[in-house]
């Protein structure tokens, strides 16, 4: 797991929240978003996206959900910054 450096993390996702990540075989904490390489975001997009999209995994496990909600929308914006600047 990269260590890093996550000063520019809000204090609400510098608490302790991960997403299970099959494409990239390991868990993900939320404030790893930042300094995740490009390729690595845009798998873990894809992947919470199709999780996101398939509204019977709602029913099925809504934390799970959820958090693929959390993460999603974090690294769209994150992706959305790295492209403007």
């Amino acid at each position: 797991m990269q260590l890093g450096n996550y000063q520019e993390v809000p204090h609400q996702e510098s608490r302790e929240k991960w997403f299970r990540s099959h494409l990239l075989d390991r868990e993900v904490e939320l404030k790893e978003l930042y300094e995740m390489p490009q390729q690595d975001l845009d798998l873990l997009m894809a992947e919470t996206a199709e999780l996101r999209s398939d509204i019977g995994n709602r029913e099925r496990n809504l934390g799970k959900f959820c958090t693929a909600g959390y993460f999603l929308e974090l690294a769209r914006i994150i992706d959305k910054r790295r492209v403007e600047s």
